[in-house]
């Protein structure tokens, strides 16, 4: 899948992080270009982690009615570790991301 493909299915909030970290940060080698798709890729699954655990909770109930911590929560900390290092990979200084 072409980069373009992968950029029309980010979120338009991933969208929007996209083209401001790329203008903000001239970023224009394919390198960073890609880094940062991949930065959008995770936030936009980081959200949708988080829109999982809003509706279920982050604690499910197994089948000995025993509490575990539900599946998303995994997902929302590799977003969330993937979304952090794409940010270190651009060297990019987070208290200025602080109002995308």
């Amino acid at each position: 899948m072409s980069r373009s493909d992968q950029f029309k299915k980010l979120s338009l909030e991933a969208r929007k992080f996209y083209d401001r970290v790329k203008h903000d940060w001239n970023i224009h080698d394919a390198a960073g270009l890609l880094t940062l798709l991949t930065a959008c890729q995770a936030l936009d699954r980081l959200r949708q982690a988080q829109g999982i655990l809003a509706a279920e909770g982050i604690v499910l109930t197994d089948r000995f009615g025993q509490p575990k911590p539900h599946p998303a929560t995994q997902v929302e900390k590799e977003a969330r570790a993937g979304l952090l290092a794409s940010i270190k990979a651009l060297d990019l200084d987070v208290a200025e991301l602080q109002d995308v």
